[in-house]
């Protein structure tokens, strides 16, 4: 199966190439994981930045999904002095970025002063390479970016920018998770739209039988365990400090998912192919009753790839868990920006960056959900967001986006590689999501343990 980059994911993270439609928004979605970092800031002395020359150019690095918004900022402020400088922006987990700055550390120069990149990214460009030097990412929360504009980004939509009690991004877009229908589909066969897990599962194996070919969901491309398994708070990746990693996949929240997706799986009602994968969208898209993923799906999954005609799918809240105190749902891809601690002209670095990531004359037509809560508003309120669906998806979109848990943290190491290498293989040879638990923790834990975690399987 070809891996598959979401147009919000960008690093390790999210969403297919096989799709050609979908090639220049594949960069576009930085990975994605929430993380749960230490509040505490003690032993942390005040951000002293370099000395400042407010005529200085500033160095822009961006992706080239993200390359015609820096554009229009200078085309907006043609005063601004910028250097602009595409770059991979952190996709596909690459790590061009952290080499470079270790490069530029050791020179004792040639930081770029902004950057795009994944959460990935944060892990270390907010700590220091060793205790003399300070990290790369400038702390936005110490006279950079006002506390009420960080205030009104999406309900823990910046923990992984968080480090050390200090905030070290501005998030660009979120993709949290909704449930996808076909409106159409599901009217005519007089079904009601499921609000919780156990009613999705009693409606998948109904259409299955009732139905047979058509599906509810897919579990084959390599971002499918943040729909699900994240969205059911399973502590497959959670940060108990920022040096110790939870990974209990044998914990109830876990098993759950697993199971209700066996049943799904076993009588055909879920694909283990990918909806990314080579030949889906030509086969199966038409039979695709439900979908349970990200935000972008609707314009980049049933819109472009699946070619679904307009008015025939709508979106519905997260599927809740009986006896979970509050909704939970996961989050597929988003990137973020972050500023040069080295810059020495902080004060035209924060500006791109708040432009780029808060303003809605940019923000108001991104390609996808805003992560800041006021051009949020004004992006749902774009027609180009909202003519396409069945439903008006706004209030839906604006829930899910306060209900991402920030229990499935932001790692050193993407959470794809091992559900790619373990988890997929698996099922394509006919084994239960439940069998394949147990190898997919090693898998996790080895990787966390290469990456200087401490694990606990507890």
């Amino acid at each position: 199966m070809k891996a598959f980059r979401s147009p919000n994911r960008n690093a390790g993270a999210r969403p297919a190439r096989a799709i050609a439609v979908l090639v220049v928004v594949a960069l576009a979605l930085a990975g994605c994981a929430s993380a749960k970092q230490s509040t505490s800031s003690a032993g942390a002395g005040a951000f002293k930045p370099v000395t400042q020359d407010a005529s200085a150019k500033i160095t822009v690095w961006t992706d080239s999904t993200r390359l015609p918004e820096v554009q229009q900022y200078q085309k907006l402020h043609p005063s601004a002095k910028l250097n602009i400088v595409t770059y991979d922006g952190g996709a596909d987990g690459s790590t061009y970025l952290q080499s470079k700055i270790q490069l530029f550390d050791r020179a004792g120069k040639g930081w770029p002063d902004v950057v795009f990149g994944s959460p990935t990214d944060v892990t270390w460009a907010s700590q220091p390479t060793n205790p003399s030097a300070v990290p790369f990412a400038a702390p936005l929360d110490e006279s950079l970016v006002p506390k009420a504009t960080l205030d009104n980004f999406a309900k823990g939509s910046l923990s992984p920018c968080q480090y050390n009690g200090h905030t070290y991004c501005m998030r660009n877009d979120i993709a949290q998770v909704v449930l996808w229908y076909n409106k159409t589909l599901l009217d005519g066969w007089g079904y009601q739209v499921p609000t919780t897990w156990p009613e999705y599962q009693a409606l998948g194996l109904k259409i299955a039988k009732e139905h047979p070919g058509y599906l509810v969901g897919a579990v084959g491309d390599t971002n499918s365990q943040e729909s699900y398994f994240w969205s059911s708070q399973c502590p497959a990746f959670q940060l108990t400090d920022p040096t110790t990693l939870r990974v209990n996949l044998q914990d109830p929240r876990c098993t759950r998912t697993a199971s209700l997706l066996d049943s799904l799986i076993s009588a055909k009602a879920v694909s283990t192919q990918g909806f990314f994968s080579q030949g889906f969208a030509k086969d199966s898209a038409s039979k695709v009753a439900m979908a349970y993923g990200p935000s972008w799906y609707g314009q980049y999954l049933f819109n472009a790839a699946f070619k679904t005609p307009a008015g025939q799918i709508a979106a519905a809240a997260p599927l809740t868990w009986p006896g979970d105190s509050s909704p939970a749902t996961g989050n597929v891809g988003g990137g973020l920006w972050m500023i040069s601690s080295h810059s020495a002209n902080l004060k035209a670095a924060t500006d791109v960056v708040t432009w780029l990531t808060t303003s809605d004359a940019n923000q108001g037509s991104a390609p996808t959900y805003p992560a800041y809560g006021p051009a949020a508003k004004t992006w749902l309120a774009n027609p180009v967001n909202k003519k396409y669906f069945a439903t008006d998806i706004s209030s839906v979109f604006q829930q899910a986006a306060n209900e991402v848990w920030t229990g499935w943290s932001n790692t050193k190491f993407s959470d794809a590689t091992a559900w790619s290498s373990i988890v997929l293989p698996g099922l394509t040879s006919g084994k239960s999501l439940t069998s394949l638990l147990p190898s997919w923790q090693k898998a996790i834990s080895n990787e966390a343990k290469v990456n200087g975690y401490k694990v606990t399987n507890q």
